[in-house]
C-alpha cells in the first residue's frame, strides 16, 4: 500500500462538494492517505468552477499559487468544470500543471495521477462517459447534513449557462443506487439529506420519476430529512408538489430559480416559461404545502435587459415574496447563446440594478423572519455556533439557520421540572428539537427551547 498523501480544494456547487467527496473515497481505496493542507501532500487536485468568471479566474490564480505552496516533488491537477471546458489548453494556461480531468472521467483519475507522477502531462475529458455505479467507492464519512447526487448533467441549455457543456447530457442514477449512498451515509451520522442534480425534476430511472424517488428514500431508517436542489419550473409537477407535501421527511422549502420576472427576458434565456407560469406554480405549491419556504435565484443585467423589463423582477419578487435568493449580475459565459448576444447593460447599470434586488430581497427575508417571532418550530441541532460555542446552531425544517442558547434547556420531560441549580444536559448534533423564535434577522434566527420539550428524536449512536 502506498503511503502518498492527497490534498483536495474545492470550489463551486453543492454538486463539487459532493465529487470531490467520490473523488477522495476513490483514491483513499486506491492507497492514499488524505492531508489537509497542500505543503505535505504528494498530489494536489483543485475541483474547479466555471459557472461564472469570476469564479473561474479564481480558482486559475489558485492553481498557480500552489505550485509554490506544494513540495518539489508534488504534482498538481485540475478536476470538475474548468478541465473540462478547457481541456488540454489548460496546461498552457496555468504552467506547471501535471494534469487535467473532466467532470465524467473521474474514474480515470488514478491512472492520470500515476502517468503524472512519472512525468507524462494527462488530460482526461471525455464526455457522457459510461459510469460503473456498481463499482463506486464507498463514503469515507459523513456530516450531519450531506450531499448525494441523483443525477448528473442538463439538457436545458439555458443561454447564459456553462452547465450543459461541462456537466454533459443528463443522466440519472439508478434508484438502487441512490437509496444504498442515502443508507450508507446514514451510517455514518448524515440525518439530513440534499439530493443533487442540475435538474432533479427531470429525474427518470425506466418509469420512476422524481417524485417515486423521493418516496423511496422516504423509507430509509433513521434519516430525519430530505431536501433537494435544483428545480426547473418547466419540470415541477404537480405529482412532486404532492410528494412534498406527503411525505414526513421532505422538508417543506423548494428552491425554484425564476431568474427574472420578465416574460421577454425569459425567452432571450431560453427558460421556457413565462411569468403567469411561475406565478401559478407558487400558487399551488402555497396552496398544497402550507408554510413552504420557496427560494430562488436572480440575474440582473442579462442582455438586452430594459428598465421596465428588470423592474418586473422588482414586482414579481414583491409578490412572491422569496424567503431568500441567491442573486448575481449577469456576466458573460464564452461558449453559450447568449455571448453571442450584445451585452449592452452597461456594468454600473448591472451592479446598480443588482444592489436594487439585493435590497428588496433583504427587507422581504427580514419582514418574513420577524413574523417568526413567537411561533414555534423543529430544529435540527447541528453543533455549537462558530461566532459563540457556548450556543448551539441548527436549521429548521425550511432551511433557516437558528441560534440558540445552550444553558436555557429545561427539563427532561414535561412533567419532571429540575431544580433551578440542576445540570442541564446538552444536546449532541443531530437532536431534534421544538424552539421558540424571539429574535430574528435576514440571515438568522434566535431562539430558546420549549421549557420542559423533551427532544423529539436523538441521534444513533453513530451520530
Amino acid at each position: 500500500m502506498r503511503q502518498d498523501r492527497v490534498y483536495i480544494e474545492t470550489y463551486g456547487c453543492q454538486m463539487n462538494e459532493y465529487d470531490s467527496s467520490m473523488i477522495a473515497s476513490m483514491l483513499v481505496g486506491d492507497g492514499y492517505s488524505l492531508t489537509t493542507g497542500p505543503e505535505d501532500a504528494d498530489v494536489v487536485i483543485v475541483n474547479t468552477c466555471s459557472v461564472r468568471e469570476r469564479a473561474e479566474v479564481r480558482v486559475l490564480g489558485r492553481l498557480r499559487h500552489l505550485r509554490g505552496l506544494a513540495p518539489p516533488h508534488a504534482v498538481i491537477g485540475a478536476v470538475g468544470c474548468v478541465a473540462q471546458r478547457m481541456g488540454k489548453d489548460l496546461l498552457t494556461v496555468v504552467r506547471g500543471l501535471d494534469f487535467v480531468v473532466g467532470t465524467d472521467s473521474y474514474a480515470l483519475l488514478p491512472d492520470a495521477i500515476d502517468r503524472a507522477r512519472r512525468g507524462s502531462t494527462a488530460v482526461e475529458t471525455a464526455e457522457n462517459q459510461t459510469v460503473d455505479y456498481a463499482s463506486r467507492p464507498r463514503p469515507l464519512s459523513a456530516s450531519l447534513c450531506d450531499f448525494v447526487s441523483v443525477m448528473r448533467g442538463c439538457n436545458n441549455y439555458c443561454s447564459y449557462c456553462i452547465v450543459p457543456y461541462v456537466r454533459g447530457r443528463e443522466r440519472s442514477l439508478p434508484a438502487k443506487t441512490v437509496t444504498t449512498e442515502v443508507s450508507e451515509l446514514v451510517e455514518l451520522g448524515m440525518r439530513d439529506v440534499t439530493l443533487l442534480g442540475q435538474n432533479v425534476n427531470s429525474y427518470a430511472d425506466g418509469s420512476l420519476d422524481f417524485a417515486g424517488l423521493l418516496e423511496r428514500v422516504n423509507t430509509v431508517p433513521d434519516l430525519t430529512r430530505i431536501r433537494f436542489a435544483t428545480s426547473h419550473p418547466k419540470d415541477l409537477s404537480p405529482r412532486l408538489i404532492a410528494a412534498v407535501a406527503g411525505l414526513d421527511k421532505v422538508c417543506e422549502h423548494v428552491h425554484l430559480p425564476v431568474q427574472s420576472g420578465s416574460t421577454a427576458i425569459l425567452g432571450r434565456m431560453n427558460r421556457r416559461y413565462t411569468r403567469d407560469h411561475y406565478l401559478g406554480l407558487i400558487s399551488q405549491l402555497r396552496e398544497s404545502v402550507p408554510g413552504v419556504a420557496i427560494t430562488t435565484d436572480v440575474i440582473a443585467g442579462f442582455p438586452g435587459e430594459t428598465r421596465p423589463e428588470f423592474e418586473e423582477t422588482l414586482s414579481l419578487m414583491r409578490e412572491v415574496r422569496f424567503d431568500s435568493a441567491f442573486m448575481f449580475r449577469y456576466s458573460v459565459r464564452e461558449g453559450t447563446a447568449a455571448a453571442t448576444l450584445d451585452d449592452d447593460v452597461p456594468e454600473r447599470e448591472k451592479i446598480e440594478r443588482l444592489e436594487e434586488v439585493i435590497a428588496l430581497q433583504q427587507s422581504i427575508t427580514t419582514e418574513i423572519n420577524e413574523g417568526l417571532i413567537g411561533t414555534n418550530v423543529e430544529l435540527l441541532i447541528e453543533g455549537p455556533s462558530q461566532r459563540d460555542p457556548s450556543k448551539l446552531f441548527g436549521r429548521t425544517r425550511t432551511g433557516k439557520a437558528v441560534v440558540l442558547d445552550a444553558r436555557r434547556f429545561g427539563s427532561p420531560s414535561r412533567s419532571e421540572e429540575p431544580a433551578s441549580n440542576a445540570p442541564r444536559s446538552i444536546p449532541r448534533p443531530g437532536h431534534l428539537f421544538t424552539v421558540t423564535v424571539n429574535e430574528a434577522s435576514a440571515w438568522t434566527l434566535h431562539a430558546t427551547p420549549v421549557l420542559g420539550e423533551k427532544d423529539l428524536a436523538g441521534p444513533t449512536d453513530g451520530c
